[in-house]
């Protein structure tokens, strides 16, 4: 994303919304500390003995979004590898909250893990009176990143952004999100309320694969995604139009989808990722042993294949870089959320 080197207020509705159980309220910043590294005495399940059981993925989004087909992906490897078990368990809700409260109050013992996007170092300073921290978390993996995009329906006549700002003629623009407060979210309400000065009205759903259905039907005017939650692969069977990527360059996988770069906005670029994440208590080294698992699967061929031909593009990093990717992406976001985008807002923790 372009790197928010303007100090920006962020907007503020004053509305409930009780899909997602959350109060928009004006904004306020939390700090964040570093993840600390801890010991938990008594680890109910040895490093040298883990994995005995089933694993459990707990999906921070609906199935058939970029989360869940990442996480099914990667799941079905390490599952293989390590000759266990691995069950996807979908837990929608809140901009990816509500799995991690989940995990966060899970035994530590490295068999219920969080996989979510980009939401959860975006939701450490969105978010207020969460029953969780990002300090809660150690990263296992970050497995790979997709550049964001904006999709909209086939019967629109747009073909770029120009041509579709002539089309919405300053109207307010429905704009279908995976999600509240999510890396798609955050960008393009930053793209078009500081950038392109056109009026949007987000419209959250839990998860991409229902955003993109309700695009494809039009339904919104437009989708904010990633290029990989779902949206290349309608787009090469022409259920789907893109109109921007927010890339360097243009997607190899979608070549036709021109940058904001080359549509008037230098320096707007932006990506969000999928990770996989443990209670911070849990044994390192059973973590050191996730981490290096995963690594074998992102370098399997076919697996590698399979994620630039959606859109991705695979990523291994160390237990040490990826915690340390993790915090920057906190920093990050935190930035990005005060100079541009949605309104803090209240967590309703989930009963029980």
């Amino acid at each position: 994303m372009k790197q928010f080197d303007t100090p920006i207020a962020a907007f503020s509705h004053k509305r409930i919304d009780e899909q997602n159980g959350i109060n928009l309220v004006e904004p306020f910043r939390h700090s964040y500390g570093a993840c600390a590294i801890l010991q938990c005495a008594g680890h109910q399940t040895s490093a040298q003995q883990y994995p005995s059981r089933q694993i459990t993925f707990i999906v921070a989004f609906a199935p058939g979004g970029v989360a869940d087909t990442l996480t099914r992906l990667i799941g079905k490897g390490l599952g293989e590898r390590l000759q266990q078990p691995v069950v996807v368990e979908n837990r929608g809700g809140a901009g990816g909250n509500i799995a991690a409260e989940v995990v966060a109050h899970a035994n530590p013992d490295g068999y219920t893990l969080l996989a979510t996007t980009t939401a959860l170092a975006i939701n450490q300073t969105l978010f207020v009176n969460k029953p969780f921290s990002a300090s809660d978390f150690r990263t296992v993996a970050i497995v790979a990143s997709s550049p964001e995009a904006l999709v909209t329906s086939p019967t629109n006549p747009a073909y770029d952004l120009p041509t579709f700002m002539k089309v919405i003629n300053r109207r307010t623009i429905n704009l279908a999100i995976p999600g509240v407060g999510t890396g798609s979210h955050v960008v393009a309400e930053y793209f078009f309320k500081k950038l392109a000065n056109v009026p949007v009205q987000p419209i959250p759903f839990q998860g991409g694969a229902p955003a993109i259905n309700a695009t494809i039907a039009g339904q919104v005017d437009l989708m904010a995604t990633t290029l990989g939650g779902g949206a290349a692969a309608q787009i090469d069977g022409g259920k789907l139009k893109g109109i921007a990527i927010a890339a360097e360059k243009r997607a190899t996988v979608t070549p036709n989808i021109k940058t904001y770069a080359e549509q008037g906005y230098p320096g707007f670029t932006a990506a969000s990722w999928v990770g996989l994440f443990a209670s911070t208590k849990t044994d390192p080294a059973i973590l050191a042993k996730l981490n290096a698992t995963v690594k074998k699967v992102i370098n399997d061929p076919i697996v590698r294949k399979t994620l630039l031909s959606i859109g991705f593009d695979p990523i291994y990093q160390s237990p040490s870089e990826a915690d340390a990717y993790f915090e920057s992406e906190v920093a990050k976001w935190g930035d990005g959320q005060r100079v541009g985008a949605v309104d803090q807002l209240i967590y309703v923790p989930i009963a029980g």
